[in-house]
């Protein structure tokens, strides 16, 4: 699939060959070991630098192809603007803008020397290199699994040439260790990515499930439960989105045990996992249909951060439930109008075969605070397209029934870069989804989408502290940033991760 560079950590020194990366502040200024290169350089880089009225400012970048008698392929020059005003986020967006101009040219090695030149402190935090390599890893993935020509595809051609890494910095060790938790979240974010990406035709629920079934390598135990169990546990919502589809659902219940209590209540997440969404009867429009590939997003976060949790051996006790089904418009597949009754003995009419997720959340959320009473449940699902009309495709939309949690998200999203805006839950947005024939019903018209399909949710949900994310606009076909160029993006994971980080571990 992707092809990765190996990272090492070294002493800051000048190599002998392949590319050097070296930062450069406001006006195009050189830190203390940039300027000790343009001296060895014989004045290459500054006047490289003057004669193309380069500023240095963040993401701007320089090409100085083979300076002096240095024996470098090039030195690359990288703009961090004001390096003194820079965060965490900003560190993580110049790893990903390093990855870029390392893969459009040529050379196998590369070494990256971060400075920040301006700043009252000139020398690299561990924390903060350790930001830029994990963007790095995060800009270097690209799907590519089917195709068979690379060698003829220019773009390929150049990533494969970089095999290495070198990050010379001036404690090697510490910013190793900084990186170590980092990577396995990364790890995460690209099990993610490649679940969402992989085409439906081979991830059906079934071959999901058998993803998610791996992470009991890392420790984590993993039950799948089947349509047998699925009856039984009478998740009726869940199999009456399945039902138009040959291929069976899967329920995958992940448990990670990492706090020293081990009968302490677990965090629990939950993931909408339609691995191909047609719309069922109520079926979509043909143009872009092949993007519901896609609409298996959440549950792909929950693997990938139960992933992560697992890899970094996070001191808490968590809990990942998915359902993963296909909405297909099959014979026996559910009709708008019919009635059927969820695992919470709720009735819901079916008034869109397109608003499936909700179905498939509203069982399997009952199922994660009843079987596990967990601390807080927190569910993922690109569930409508309304809240891509609201937000757009940079924040997710959040909904919740506690403050605490929604404003510890919204702090872990800023800290990210998963950017979540908190949206409106009410009592009167209930008359939209109230049924005449039931309970109520799956779907409420056009006006404020995606907040009647959260009120939806809230109704099963007891009096446990919950959020909702809809990440139909990030999660998928999001905009091409600094650190993913990805259709898939794996959002959630680094966001959740960081939620429990801050909050939940002993």
């Amino acid at each position: 699939m992707a092809r990765f560079p190996a990272i090492a950590f070294s002493k800051i020194a000048v190599p002998k060959a392949g590319t050097l990366v070296i930062t450069a502040g406001e006006g195009g200024a050189l830190g203390g070991f940039g300027a000790q290169v343009d001296e060895a350089a014989g004045g290459a880089v500054s006047r490289a630098i003057k004669a193309a009225g380069f500023k240095g400012k963040s993401g701007a970048a320089l090409d100085v192809w083979a300076p002096g008698e240095l024996g470098l392929a090039r030195i690359s020059v990288i703009g961090v603007g004001k390096a003194e005003d820079m965060e965490a986020g900003d560190w993580l967006k110049l790893g990903g803008q390093i990855m870029a101009r390392l893969q459009a040219g040529a050379g196998d090695g590369a070494t990256v020397v971060l400075e920040a030149p301006g700043a009252s402190e000139e020398a690299v935090a561990a924390e903060k290199a350790a930001d830029a390599v994990l963007g790095l890893k995060l800009r270097s993935y690209k799907f590519d699994k089917y195709k068979t020509r690379k060698g003829n595809d220019e773009e390929a051609e150049a990533e494969g040439k970089v095999s290495k890494v070198t990050f010379g910095v001036a404690a090697p060790s510490a910013v190793q260790t900084a990186f170590a938790s980092r990577d396995k979240v990364a790890s995460g974010v690209l099990l993610a990515r490649d679940l969402v990406n992989e085409p439906a035709n081979s991830l059906g629920p079934v071959e999901f499930a058998k993803k998610a079934q791996d992470l009991s390598k890392l420790g984590v135990d993993v039950d799948v439960l089947g349509g047998k169990e699925l009856k039984r546990l009478k998740m009726n919502a869940l199999l009456a989105v399945a039902q138009g589809s040959a291929r069976p659902p899967r329920v995958v219940v992940m448990r990670w045990n990492g706090a020293k209590d081990k009968a302490a209540a677990p965090v629990a997440f939950v993931g909408k996992g339609v691995v191909f969404d047609t719309g069922g009867i109520s079926i979509k429009p043909a143009l872009h249909m092949e993007d519901m590939k896609g609409d298996m997003g959440g549950a792909a976060a929950v693997v990938g951060l139960m992933h992560a949790l697992a890899a970094r051996k996070a001191r808490v006790n968590a809990v990942g439930v998915i359902g993963v089904v296909e909405n297909m418009p099959d014979g026996k597949a559910q009709r708008p109008g019919d009635i059927v009754r969820s695992m919470s003995g709720q009735t819901i009419e079916v008034i869109n075969t397109d608003a499936e997720g909700r179905l498939v959340l509203a069982d399997a959320l009952w199922y994660a605070q009843q079987k596990f009473k967990p601390k807080f449940m927190i569910d993922l699902a690109t569930l409508t397209g309304a809240v891509l009309v609201a937000l757009g495709q940079h924040h997710a939309g959040l909904f919740a029934n506690n403050d605490e949690l929604a404003e510890r998200l919204v702090a872990a999203g800023e800290a990210t870069g998963e950017k979540v805006w908190r949206l409106p839950l009410g009592k009167e947005y209930d008359k939209q989804i109230d049924s005449k024939n039931a309970d109520m019903k799956n779907a409420a018209g056009r006006h404020g989408g995606a907040i009647t399909a959260a009120q939806f949710l809230k109704r099963f949900v007891d009096d446990v502290p919950w959020a909702h994310l809809d990440v139909a606009g990030t999660a998928m076909g999001s905009p091409a940033s600094e650190v993913n160029q990805s259709w898939g993006s794996g959002f959630g994971v680094r966001l959740l991760d960081r939620l429990v980080a801050d909050h939940y571990e002993e």
